[in-house]
């Protein structure tokens, strides 16, 4: 039996409601103003709340105030018989859920109730459901430098000050981003991710402020900018560093002016956006090589955050191979598996040039090619992962470093499209990248089965 919370000074009002309530299978307490109101909230375990704007003391609007912030998923919904249009939009940007004018019929009373409680029941399980994502993002680690990063979050989360994130690849920027979005008031809002180094030049000002239909060839029709969908929220530019000049100069001024323009429109849009910005770069030595503009890096620099490699907090290996083993083996349908203390240590040994990211992937290959209970680093070596026993062949081969490094990343593709039986879908989600970017990089290194062409 659900609960709702009457609160009206007229008692002809609330002899009616339990009359309404009651019939409908409803437990109804009541409350005369706003006092008992706060009372009963901070005491009582309910569904929905009826109250009323007008009273002596206390009036509705107050009452609501202090509802919300006391329990925020509690729904209310107002009723008053001097409605009006202002008192009504008030209200509902406190966070009323609906306003009913009196005299109250029945059929809308029971209708607005149901849809409240649908409203509150959908809220909860969404936040279920966003508790299980956040429990997958959660920075783990015991060092003391994931801990400091952890107390600057902390700090700045609840304010709007831009912060920048720098840090190796694979460290876990937008982890540290999201953290900070979490925590902050504008939790509520879009948390808007835009991956700079992976959008072309050309299409990086469509991307971040949109544009206006015609404005370009294959502009068939208006489009909304990352900057925009963030409005309220906080927009994360991801590679920062390898945003063109040209889109750098917008950004700037967006972040001066707090308005953007769409490619080929000619009204300035008001947004109100909390900009998080990383990189993977040493954006003061790009600014004296011309590559990044020193008053955007000044103005995105306002808290800086580091993130240090995995071979600089070897203390928080042990943590977050224990955590990845449970989530491969949930994810998979595998049977509880746990890590020897001597594999811990020979992980916790290794540099991982990848970092997270890179530790994940093994983890997730060890799990899986284990064929015992306990899982075993042994298996990383025969699988002739590069920084198991093969690394040294690998530095062996002579060439230039950028054709090492394509060499490296075609054979560690490779390794991955057997391990997932060469399903596209599963490689990309376990190397954290786009379909789309696989096929390419596959294309460019010639990865195919036996049998068959690349395109």
């Amino acid at each position: 039996m659900k609960t709702v919370l009457v609160v009206d000074d007229e008692k002809s009002v609330r002899d009616s409601l339990k009359m309404i309530l009651e019939y409908d299978k409803y437990d109804v307490l009541f409350a005369e103003n706003g006092e008992q109101a706060l009372k009963t909230v901070d005491g009582s375990y309910l569904d929905v709340v009826l109250l009323d704007v007008k009273m002596a003391g206390m009036d509705g609007i107050e009452v609501l105030q202090r509802v919300r912030e006391r329990k925020p998923e509690l729904p209310v919904v107002m009723i008053s018989g001097h409605g009006t249009i202002e008192t009504a939009v008030e209200a509902t940007k406190l966070g009323a859920f609906d306003f009913l004018s009196k005299p109250l019929d029945r059929d809308k009373l029971l209708v607005t109730l149901r849809n409240a409680l649908n409203h509150a029941r959908l809220t909860h399980e969404k936040q279920k459901l966003e508790e299980a994502v956040e429990g997958k993002r959660q920075i783990l680690g015991e060092s003391p430098k994931i801990k400091e990063v952890l107390a600057v979050i902390d700090r700045v989360a609840p304010t709007d000050a831009r912060v920048l994130i720098t840090g190796e690849n694979g460290t876990g920027k937008e982890l540290v981003a999201r953290a900070i979005h979490r925590k902050s008031k504008r939790a509520e809002k879009p948390f808007v991710e835009v991956n700079c180094a992976a959008i072309p030049a050309e299409l990086i000002e469509s991307e971040l402020f949109g544009h206006e239909k015609g404005s370009f060839t294959g502009a068939t029709s208006q489009r909304i900018g990352k900057f925009e969908q963030a409005d309220g929220g906080t927009l994360f530019l991801d590679e920062i560093g390898d945003m063109s000049l040209a889109a750098q100069a917008k950004v700037l001024r967006a972040l001066e002016e707090g308005k953007i323009e769409r490619v080929g429109g000619n009204k300035l849009i008001s947004v109100d956006v909390r900009v998080i910005a990383a990189t993977n770069k040493n954006l003061e030595a790009e600014n004296k090589k011309g590559g990044f503009r020193e008053d955007l890096y000044h103005r995105l620099n306002v808290i800086p955050i580091h993130v240090s490699p995995l071979r600089e907090r070897r203390d928080d290996i042990p943590v977050l191979v224990k955590a990845f083993v449970e989530d491969v083996c949930g994810r998979n349908g595998l049977a509880k598996k746990s890590i020897s203390e001597q594999s811990l240590l020979e992980l916790a040994k290794r540099d991982w040039p990848g970092n997270v990211r890179e530790l994940r992937n093994a983890v997730e290959r060890m799990v899986i090619l284990s064929p015992n209970a306990e899982v075993d680093v042994s298996v990383l070596s025969s699988f002739g992962t590069a920084t198991g026993s093969n690394a040294a062949d690998v530095l062996n081969i002579a060439g230039t470093f950028q054709e090492f490094k394509e060499r490296a990343e075609g054979a560690f593709i490779k390794k991955m499209l057997e391990l997932y039986k060469w399903n596209i879908s599963k490689t990309a989600e376990a190397l954290d990248i786009q379909r789309s970017h696989l096929y390419t990089k596959m294309k460019r290194y010639g990865l195919m089965r036996e049998g068959e062409e690349v395109e």
